[in-house]
C-alpha cells in the first residue's frame, strides 16, 4: 500500500541568513517563521500524513528546505550534494532519517551537484532541472541510479528560478502548472496550465483532488478550485522571502515498503 510519510525539518535560529539568488533580500521575522512552520506540518498531519522530523541542523540558515537534501523514488534515496557549498553539511541528517524508514541510500559524488528542488516526478517521469545548483554531473548521477528502476529522467532548463519547483509542480492528473514568465520551455511537458501568480505554480499533493498552496496565490486557488481541485491554504511568507515555496519544506515518501 502508498506510504504517506513526510520528512520535516524545524526552522533553526539563523534562517535570516539564508541564501537568496533571483530576488531581492527582505527581513525575515524568525518568530513569525517558526509558526508558520509549525502549521505547514499540521496542515500535512490533518491531511493524513505522517510527519518525520529530521534531527535539526542549526549552523545551517537553510535546513529547514529539506527537500533540497534528498530525492526518494520508489524506495530508493539519493542523498545530494547541493549546488551551493554552504548548503552540504545538511545532508547527514537526512541520510539518517532515510535509512531508519528503511531506504537503500545512495549519494551525488564529487564533481555532481544536485538540489532536491530541481527534482519533479510526474508518475514514472523524472523531470530534473539542469541550472544554477543542479550541474550535468548530477543529473547524470541521478539517472544512473534511477532508471535502473524504470523512470524516464528528462533533464530541462532553468534559468529562471532558483530551481525547477520554484517554477513548476504538477497537478494529480499529471498537468504541469506554472506562472510563464519564470517558466523557461513549457512546450517541453506534455501538459501545461499557465497560472497567473509565480506562488501559484507550487502545490504539494495530498490525496485525492487536494492541493496545499501558498497564502500568496488566491487567484490559483480559485482557478484551481474551478478545475475541481481542493485548495488546503497556508501562510509561508517568511519562507517565500528566502525563495522557499510549499515543496521544500518537506519531502513526501509515497512509495515506501509499508
Amino acid at each position: 500500500m502508498p506510504s504517506k510519510k513526510a520528512l520535516v525539518r524545524r526552522p533553526g535560529p539563523r534562517l535570516a541568513e539564508g541564501l537568496v539568488t533571483h530576488i531581492e533580500r527582505e527581513k525575515v521575522d524568525v518568530g513569525l517563521a517558526a509558526r508558520q512552520w509549525e502549521a505547514y506540518v499540521e496542515a500535512l498531519r490533518t491531511h493524513g500524513w505522517e510527519t518525520v522530523e529530521v534531527e535539526p541542523a542549526d549552523d545551517c540558515p537553510d535546513a529547514v528546505f529539506v527537500e533540497d537534501t534528498v530525492v526518494v523514488y520508489r524506495n530508493v534515496a539519493l542523498i545530494t550534494r547541493p549546488g551551493a557549498e554552504s548548503r552540504r553539511n545538511e545532508t547527514s541528517g537526512v541520510e539518517e532519517a532515510v535509512a531508519r524508514l528503511g531506504c537503500s541510500v545512495n549519494w551525488v559524488w564529487e564533481p555532481g551537484t544536485l538540489d532536491g528542488g530541481d527534482v519533479l516526478k510526474v508518475g514514472d517521469t523524472v523531470y530534473v532541472g539542469r541550472g544554477g545548483r543542479t550541474n550535468a554531473a548530477g543529473v547524470r548521477q541521478l539517472r544512473a541510479v534511477f532508471e535502473p528502476l524504470g523512470a524516464r529522467v528528462m533533464a530541462v532548463p532553468v534559468s529562471r528560478a532558483l530551481h525547477l519547483k520554484s517554477a513548476v509542480t504538477a497537478l494529480p492528473d499529471g498537468t504541469v502548472i506554472g506562472h510563464i514568465p519564470k517558466v523557461d520551455t513549457p512546450s517541453l511537458y506534455p501538459r501545461f496550465l499557465p497560472v497567473p501568480e509565480q506562488s501559484g505554480g507550487h502545490v504539494v499533493l495530498l490525496g485525492g483532488e487536494k492541493l496545499l498552496m501558498a497564502a500568496s496565490a488566491p487567484k490559483t486557488a480559485e482557478l484551481l478550485a474551478d478545475l475541481g481541485f481542493e485548495p488546503v491554504v497556508v501562510d509561508i511568507g517568511e519562507f517565500e522571502k528566502l525563495e522557499g515555496c510549499v515543496t521544500c519544506l518537506s519531502v513526501r515518501l509515497r512509495e515506501l515498503y509499508v
